[in-house]
């Protein structure tokens, strides 16, 4: 089986080895007698064509070959597959023990099998796959389900809130249009007041103003005399601090100017010496070369005159000579052909000549080529020695530099962390320096407002000292806010007591209020302790929950228990809040009203007045921190000094940048320095130890080489001269009648004497030529080089006489310079004695101001008493103009739509006031706009405008107050809409779009996942339902023949009939005459034959060409081993092919062959074969017909 198993290509693993190498005999007992084995199958076609399948062990792999050709494992199994045989499902194999344990699979183990078999089992991943994803589309459609359900319910709820948001507006249209109502009825009938008291007012004034002509004046001429000594006050302050100082920055301006004017004109004439001394140098210079130039010219006219000599004597000497040596035609016609009879003789003497002449060149050349070799060498050591030394000096270089380098770059680091500290430093001291000095901008008040404060002071300190002990300052001196954020409102309830003067008693006051107007000075405010009268605090008031009394929110440095009578009575049962809505809540929402104060500074009245002031309040509020101010003018002072010293830091950044520059260059300089001596040691060192290694070598053969090469050029020198004379000999010879024809001893004497005499003629002309040349290429130079100094000497001269120019410009700029340096100091003389005669004008101008100031002050306090009745009427002005500033300004807070003929409530001023408010140049300003505006009353009922009387007015106000508030408290009680929800509407519904289409792409998504899934799905389902249907029909057939009983059945059931494949499969069996019972309770034969039906139905579904049974008949008795092997035979003869392995003689009798095997032993354990075929010996026909009457039962 092992051997069956491993030909089909099962794994080792399913065999009884751990590796496939095992299974080679011997393996087991560590002696394998081969290092290969194989197993090969044949198997037959239908065409009679034999397939041959091997399979051979190779070290720890396999080899699979089909008909002798070697394929891969895929291919191996695909071929078997082609022929019925499928590994993986093992439809061809029946293992020993196989058999029981296929009866008692569970049914999921048998739905697997049976998903093995169909290959439904490849799709199982693809149907996991689409599954989950169908599961997630589900999911996120779910999702978007639900989301879609709770955005309809949120659009139902906005629907709802809206429409209830609707009648909650139309409520507040109401309560807006009682408002108008209301403020128009108050408004109307306080401008009808306001004329009044303005007709009153105007009458008064012109009963003042003709008092107040008769010191106009006066005080024409005291303003005049003030604004004189005001004018020389200034003019002499300003003299003494500016024209001194002006003149002192001029002097220190100048003289700065004429000592670089001065500097300029050493400059300038110094440049004008050096170029007059170049100058001189030049014209010496240039006279010498004129010397040299005459030298030349005279030295080229004596060459001249040398050459023409020269020629005249050759022209005398040829003169002479071609009288004695002149040749005849003939005789030079004889000579040539002579020349050439002795060449031709001489042809090979003159070729061994030129032999030996080349060899002679080419041992001269080789050796001057062995002597230059000699001096290379002596040339390389030098240059190693050179760059060696310069490494050396490079190295040295480098150390130095790299230690100047180290000490520049701390020197920069320093510099750069100075610096960078210093401009943080720089920063923060500038940022703090900002703050204390917007602290301070914040704190001042303009110049004319502290003039008056500081003359109210020192009033105040003049009381002070008059009555030291029942004096006690002012009101906010002695008490502060426990925290900044109450200083607003604080000040808002201190109101016009907020500067007044605390004193013991009334007797006090009234001694003070007559010492004032006495001296002219600023009204004040008192409040005497004796006389306040202070209401008891209403307790009750503490117990509301956000809310604080004023009292309490306010603290008193004295410690004499009568500050908080002062304060009590100041700010009585007024109440602190956080915010503005709590204020008015609190001041008019329940049933009794009270005086309530916001944060931020805004007040509510008992009356229903509304009144601010913020821009004024925090002028006032910044008093309780002018304590802090002389701190802060110390800080400031500091910060000035620190931040000059950082100032001269910046000098250190040219230092700094002077560093960096020597850093780079020392940078570049290691950077070439490196590069070179790298260049040196790794390149030009190593080159010349081996080009002089090289040479070396080679020196010591140089020396024999060069003497060789010197005898050989003296061996060749004296074979040349025995060839020479064997040529002249020859010639000899052959000129012999020629040389005694024209007188020569031989014909070498004739051509060497006129030859060389006309060689000399020509190096001399040569000579002469060369001469001339150098000379007149020498005058050509020096020409030019004149010509240049020349051009050099004009220039200096230019440059001498624009510096002698600069100099004397130079010089009347600094005789200009010190004229006005001279003028400057005798100016600053000039304004000292000036400044003494203007304090001298200053001083008398001021004795005329008082003593007109003094009869003025007399003229003053007559008109005092005609002024208080116009201060009345101004006062009841100021609060009819008051009232009407509160009223529009509720107006334009509460948002109501108040109409008007002119103007708009945006130009409504939000500084509010109340009747104690100052008349200040901002608040006039405010009721002069405010009266400009022209207020529409049509929309106001005619029976609240014809009213007369204060008391009808007041009654049709308190109903319209009792209309306002009745509908207000129906708002209360209403529950607040949502107010948004008509904004919120367009928002959900766009959000229900947006829903429903991410649910309609969710849902399309779903589809399509579903349809996916149900294609692998159906696939699957169809190719298991093919194996199970047609094995759950078969197996009963099966199941019959093998009982030998037609009573018998067996029933293949799927628990999940919609898809088998994922539950289990259900196998019973009804064996012959026994009830239904589970298969557990079978007996082993019974599981047997059961699992049996099984195996051979599934091998019916997709048989293989064979079958393979190992002891499937263990658990059998002869009884059923007979109806099995019957069964087998029958199918046998139809188209079936097995073979089964069994010990059993009731079994194996009735195959058609036997195959025995058998074991010796020779040294190890062999295997040997026994075949034996059975056809000749039929089985008995007995039997067969019993098994036949058993079926027909």
């Amino acid at each position: 089986m092992d051997a069956l198993s491993f030909v089909i290509g099962e794994r080792a693993g399913n065999l009884r080895v751990k590796h496939t190498k095992d299974l080679i005999h011997g393996a087991h007992i560590g002696k394998p007698v081969a290092a290969t084995a194989s197993v090969t199958m044949q198997y037959c076609e239908d065409t009679g064509e034999e397939l041959s399948f091997c399979r051979s062990i190779s070290g720890s792999s396999s080899e699979y070959r089909i008909n002798g050709r070697q394929v891969t494992l895929a291919r191996y199994t695909a071929e078997l597959e082609r022929i019925g045989v499928v590994v993986k499902a093992r439809n061809c194999l029946v293992f020993q023990g196989a058999v029981e344990s296929i009866a008692m699979k569970t049914p999921k183990e048998r739905a697997r099998m049976f998903e093995q078999i169909s290959g439904s089992q490849e799709l199982a991943e693809e149907y996991e796959r689409t599954r989950a994803i169908l599961q997630r589309a589900k999911e996120d459609t779910q999702f978007h389900f639900n989301k879609k359900k709770t955005v309809t319910a949120e659009k139902k709820q906005v629907f709802q809130e809206k429409v209830e948001a609707q009648k909650y507006q139309t409520l507040l249209d109401d309560v807006n249009e009682a408002k108008v109502q209301l403020n128009l009825c108050q408004l109307y009938h306080n401008e009808r007041g306001l004329g009044t008291v303005q007709e009153s007012l105007q009458e008064r004034q012109l009963e003042v103003a003709g008092r107040k002509s008769g010191m106009e004046v006066l005080e024409t001429a005291l303003k005049s005399q003030k604004k004189e000594h005001g004018r020389l006050s200034r003019s002499s302050s300003r003299s003494r601090k500016r024209s001194c100082r002006a003149q002192e920055k001029i002097l220190g301006q100048r003289r700065p100017q004429y000592i670089k004017a001065k500097v300029n004109t050493a400059h300038h004439q110094r440049k004008a010496e050096e170029a007059l001394a170049a100058l001189q140098k030049g014209h010496r210079q240039r006279g010498q070369k004129e010397q040299e130039l005459a030298e030349l010219r005279s030295e080229l006219a004596g060459v001249e005159r040398a050459w023409g000599r020269f020629e005249k004597e050759v022209e005398e000497k040829g003169a002479t000579r071609g009288v004695d040596v002149q040749l005849e035609e003939t005789q030079l016609r004889q000579y040539k052909e002579l020349k050439e009879q002795a060449r031709r003789q001489g042809a090979i003497l003159g070729q061994r000549g030129e032999k030996l002449r080349w060899e002679l060149k080419a041992d001269t050349e080789k050796l001057e080529f062995d002597q230059r070799r000699r001096k290379e060498v002596e040339c390389s050591q030098k240059q190693l020695e050179q760059y060696i030394q310069r490494a050396e000096k490079l190295e040295e270089y480098v150390s130095i530099c790299n230690s100047s380098l180290r000490g520049h770059q701390e020197q920069e680091e320093s510099l750069v962390r100075e610096l960078e500290e210093g401009r943080a430093r720089n920063e923060e001291v500038n940022q703090e320096l900002g703050e204390v000095l917007g602290q301070l901008q914040n704190a001042g008040m303009d110049r004319q407002e502290s003039r008056r404060q500081q003359q109210r002071q020192e009033a105040l300190e003049s009381l002070k000292r008059l009555y030291p002990e029942t004096l006690f300052g002012r009101l906010v001196d002695l008490c502060q806010p426990i925290h900044k954020k109450y200083q607003l409102a604080v000040a808002k309830v201190f109101g016009r007591y907020m500067n007044a003067i605390v004193v013991a008693s009334e007797k006090v006051a009234r001694d003070c209020i007559k010492f004032l107007k006495e001296e002219r000075a600023e009204p004040e405010t008192f409040l005497p302790i004796d006389y306040l009268k202070v209401s008891a605090l209403n307790e009750r008031l503490r117990e509301i929950r956000g809310v604080k009394l004023v009292v309490d929110v306010v603290q008193c440095g004295d410690p004499m228990p009568q500050m908080k009578k002062v304060v009590q009575f100041v700010c009585g049962n007024a109440l602190v809040c956080e915010t503005l809505k709590e204020a008015r809540q609190i001041a008019f929402g329940g049933p009794e009203r009270h005086k309530t104060v916001a944060l931020d500074g805004t007040m509510f009245s008992k009356s229903g007045e509304i009144s601010g002031g913020s821009s004024n309040l925090r002028g006032k509020a910044r008093a309780w921190d002018e304590r802090d101010m002389s701190k802060l003018k110390e800080r400031k002072e500091q910060l000035a000094a620190e931040l000059r010293v950082l100032m001269k830091l910046k000098h250190k950044e040219a230092e700094l940048k002077q560093v960096q520059a020597q850093v780079l260059g020392i940078h570049t300089r290691l950077k070439y320095s490196n590069s070179e001596m790298e260049t040196i040691r790794k390149k030009n060192i190593p080159a010349c130890h081996a080009e002089v290694s090289k040479l070396e070598s080679e020196l010591t053969n140089l020396d024999s080489l060069i003497q060789m090469q010197k005898e050989s050029v003296e061996m060749k020198d004296a074979s040349m001269e025995e060839v020479q004379d064997e040529v002249n000999k020859l010639e000899d010879t052959v000129f012999k009648d020629f040389c005694a024809e024209i007188g020569v001893s031989n014909i070498r004497e004739y051509e060497q004497e006129h030859l060389k005499e006309q060689q000399e003629v020509d190096k001399k002309r040569l000579e002469f030529e060369t001469q001339r040349t150098r000379l007149g290429t020498q005058l050509e130079y020096e020409q030019a080089q004149l010509e240049q100094q020349g051009r050099k000497l004009k220039t200096l001269e230019e440059t001498m006489l624009k510096e002698e120019r600069k100099a004397a410009d130079q010089k009347k700029e600094e005789d200009k310079l010190l004229k006005a340096v001279d003028e400057t100091l005798s100016k600053m003389k000039d304004l000292k004695n000036q400044l003494l005669l203007k304090k001298n004008d200053v001083s008398d101008s001021k004795a005329e101001v008082d003593k007109k100031a003094k009869s003025l002050q007399e003229k003053s306090r007559e008109l005092v008493k005609v002024q208080k009745e116009v201060i009345s009427v101004e006062t009841a002005l100021e609060q009819k103009r008051t009232e009407r500033h509160n009223l529009l300004l509720g107006c334009k807070i509460q948002g109501l739509p108040i109409s008007l003929l002119s103007g708009s409530l945006d130009h409504i001023s939000e500084v509010q006031l109340d009747s104690e408010s100052q008349s200040t140049s901002a608040t006039l300003e405010i009721y002069e706009r405010e009266a400009e505006m022209q207020l529409d009353y049509s929309d106001l009922r005619k029976e609240s405008m014809d009213l007369d009387g204060e008391e009808a007015v007041e009654v049709e106000l308190e109903r319209l107050r009792e209309v306002v508030s009745s509908l207000e408290g129906v708002i209360q009680r209403s529950t607040a809409p949502n107010l948004k929800a008509l904004e919120m509407m367009g928002e959900v519904k766009d959000k229900f779009q947006g829903v429903v289409d991410a649910f309609e792409a969710s849902s399309k998504v779903t589809r399509k996942c579903h349809q996916e899934f149900e294609q692998v799905k159906a696939k699957r389902y169809r190719l298991f339902s093919q194996c199970f249907e047609h094995v759950s029909i078969v197996i009963d057939q099966i199941y019959k023949k093998l009982c030998r009983n037609s009573s018998a059945q067996a029933i293949l059931g799927a628990e999940n009939p919609d898809e088998p494949y994922l539950d289990g499969i259900s196998y019973n069996c009804v064996a012959p005459g026994k009830r239904f019972m589970a298969m557990d309770n079978l007996s082993g034969g019974e599981k047997s034959i059961a699992a049996l039906a099984l195996v051979f139905a599934i091998h019916s579904f997709r048989p293989a060409p064979f079958l393979i049974m190992d002891e499937v008949d263990a658990a059998l008795d002869n009884t059923n081993i007979s109806k099995v092997t019957s069964y087998i035979r029958d199918k046998s003869r139809e188209d079936f092919q097995i073979i089964v392995i069994s010990l059993k003689e009731e079994f194996y009798s009735k195959a058609d062959a036997l195959l025995g095997v058998y074991s010796e032993f020779n040294e190890c354990m062999y295997s040997r074969l026994l075949t034996l075929d059975l056809s000749p010996y039929p089985v008995k026909e007995g039997n067969e017909k019993e098994m036949e009457k058993e079926m027909e039962k």
